[in-house]
């Protein structure tokens, strides 16, 4: 496996490149946003196409109302989704990924595929490390 070598980011000097490493990096914040547990969630869910508010709050059982408001908010601030009001009576937001939410969303939706996929081999490690 073969990591990136980068020298740590200066959010002083934009002409530096990111290095989600170095803890003044602005990549840090992004990656909050992404990896969260309702972030991720939310970017694999709007991978199957356009949700409202209150469907997409049902697609990402748990998750409250003001949370997936925060979420939301967030990821359309840092370009991963799209937010539309749609004039109807009454209007209506629609909440689609822009193309960097759809790359992202497709590697977290592999990951949660990983992670569903070897479940049983978790739950054994989890075990063994209970008995430990």
């Amino acid at each position: 496996m073969s990591m990136r070598h980068v020298q740590p980011a200066d959010s002083a000097d934009p002409t530096l490149e990111a290095d989600v490493f170095a803890k003044n990096c602005t990549s840090r914040p992004v990656l909050q946003n992404v990896a969260s547990r309702w972030g991720t969630l939310a970017l694999v869910a709007l991978r199957e196409g356009p949700y409202r508010f209150s469907a997409l709050r049902r697609r990402v059982d748990g998750v409250s109302e003001r949370m997936l408001s925060q979420t939301l908010q967030a990821l359309e601030r840092d370009g991963m989704i799209h937010r539309e009001v749609v004039q109807t009576i009454p209007p209506r937001v629609e909440y689609t990924l822009t193309d960097l939410g759809a790359r992202i969303a497709e590697h977290l939706e592999a990951l949660i595929i990983t992670l569903e996929t070897n479940l049983d081999t978790i739950t054994e490690a989890q075990a063994a490390y209970q008995r430990e």
